[in-house]
């Protein structure tokens, strides 16, 4: 598999608004249309660890419903029941939780890969996504994480 590091800081955008002064967006707000529009699965959270964009492929992959219902959702507060690899997909306890790539990207603020399991409804499939995350950067901080994921 191919490996591609993505590191956004703060963008100059002279485009944005043609008639107003230049303005330096954040990463967030430069990943956020793309995001919402890749066909790819990927997901953006923000420093809080709430949604801020998602791909509907990504939606589908994790049973998260269509974006529109996911974006706003915090992934601290179960919007992923994420089980552990055993058959009795055993919900995954905080501690374990905090490990996932798109937050470990954020606490670490340097790239996460790893295995998900994702269990979508009360008795659902359960489905292994591999996730890497970078985390994106603005004026030095950590604002958020941008995830892709595949199906294993």
């Amino acid at each position: 598999m191919a490996h591609v590091e993505l590191s956004i800081s703060e963008a100059f955008v002279p485009e944005a608004r043609p008639t107003m002064q230049p303005e330096l967006l954040g990463s967030l707000d430069l990943w956020t249309p793309t995001v919402a529009a890749a066909g790819e699965p990927c997901m953006l959270i923000d420093a809080e660890m709430a949604i801020v964009a998602i791909s509907e492929s990504a939606c589908q992959l994790l049973g998260l419903g269509s974006p529109i219902d996911a974006v706003g959702e915090s992934l601290l507060e179960g919007v992923l029941r994420l089980v552990d690899f055993t058959q009795a997909r055993t919900e995954l306890p905080d501690i374990e939780i905090e490990k996932i790539p798109p937050l470990l990207a954020i606490s670490s603020g340097r790239l996460a890969r790893g295995l998900l399991r994702v269990q979508s409804g009360g008795e659902g499939e359960a489905a292994t996504v591999d996730a890497i995350a970078t985390p994106l950067h603005d004026e030095g901080e950590v604002s958020g994480s941008l995830t892709f994921f595949c199906e294993v």
